[in-house]
């Protein structure tokens, strides 16, 4: 089985796209039209569980999502390729490149969850796991995510856009494959030599510059950072015009 995917471009620099939590596949249309198709060609992948994935059998792992954008690279006849992740979708781009070394040339880790997992107080857990059955808790989720800053009209559409393009019980799997999957030992003893772009919005209260700066920028030799200013933790919608513009200043390194 290969992963459903949406492309964009038809350039010769292949970059795989790995969505977030609360994401799809086309949950980057908003920066399309900031992005060169004619440079490179974007393969937008739904994880399982998600948007045409949905239904589709699977652990809901880390390790999955990775060993399956790898198997999309092989279906795809690429060589090598690049890899954009956001939140979830990062970590995984941290195993696919533990998996797949000489194939990746480069990532962008877009306000991602790192290799070691994230730690939670007693209440924010319980609001994450409760967030599977309940649209109000993805929307609080969101809320915070962004910095409480943004209208109640996106708020709504945000969640209700997650609550449309995932199974709920792949969506509860997840939370507890990235929040509590930890392989930072095996990143920190690799020292993957790949440039890295970490991107993070101003205004996200947990995936922040210092979170980068004590994992992304001390565990890969080429990570740098850039901070999205009147962004959160969903820069794809926040602001996708400049998303586009630091993505494709980096891939044209």
């Amino acid at each position: 089985m290969v992963n459903t995917y949406h492309r964009y471009g038809k350039g010769a620099h292949a970059v795989i796209v790995l969505h977030g939590w609360f994401g799809d596949a086309r949950a980057f249309a908003p920066m399309e039209a900031g992005l060169d198709g004619h440079r490179c060609s974007y393969f937008f992948m739904d994880s399982r569980g998600y948007g045409c994935m949905r239904g589709a059998a699977g652990d809901c792992t880390i390790e999955e999502i990775a060993r399956d954008a790898l198997a999309l690279a092989d279906s795809l006849g690429l060589a090598t390729f690049s890899v954009i992740g956001h939140s979830m979708g990062g970590m995984a781009m941290e195993r696919l490149a533990l998996l797949a070394p000489g194939r990746l040339r480069q990532l962008v880790a877009l306000a991602p969850v790192p290799s070691c997992g994230v730690a939670f107080d007693d209440a924010a857990r319980a609001l994450f796991m409760e967030a599977a059955g309940s649209l109000q808790s993805r929307r609080a989720i969101i809320d915070r995510s962004t910095g409480g800053r943004l209208s109640a009209a996106w708020l709504d559409w945000k969640a209700g856009y997650s609550w449309a393009s995932a199974d709920p019980a792949a969506f509860a799997k997840y939370f507890l494959a990235w929040s509590d999957t930890d392989f930072s030992g095996e990143v920190k003893q690799a020292r993957l030599d790949f440039p890295l772009l970490a991107l993070v919005g101003r205004h996200d209260p947990r995936f922040d510059a210092a979170l980068m700066r004590r994992t992304y920028l001390a565990w890969y030799p080429q990570a740098r950072l850039e901070v999205l200013d009147n962004a959160g933790h969903y820069p794809m919608n926040e602001t996708p015009l400049a998303l586009a513009a630091s993505i494709e200043a980096f891939l044209g390194d």
